[in-house]
């Protein structure tokens, strides 16, 4: 999964600002401990994290 594409659909999901403010401050166990920002410049995979993101909040099957 591309950067772009994942950024559209956090935005989908949360709204374009508070997509933002979920991935800068929303601390998450799927992903160690980290936020989304922090896994993502730590090398995790947009699909990894996308699929943390996922299950962590309940995404809708159609969203995925």
């Amino acid at each position: 999964m591309r950067l772009t594409d994942f950024w559209q659909r956090m935005a989908a999901q949360f709204g374009p600002a508070y997509a933002d403010s979920f991935a800068r401050d929303h601390v998450m166990s799927e992903l160690g401990g980290r936020t989304v920002n922090e896994a993502l410049a730590a090398g995790w995979s947009t699909k990894e994290v996308w699929r943390a993101v996922c299950e962590a909040m309940d995404v809708p099957p159609h969203l995925r």
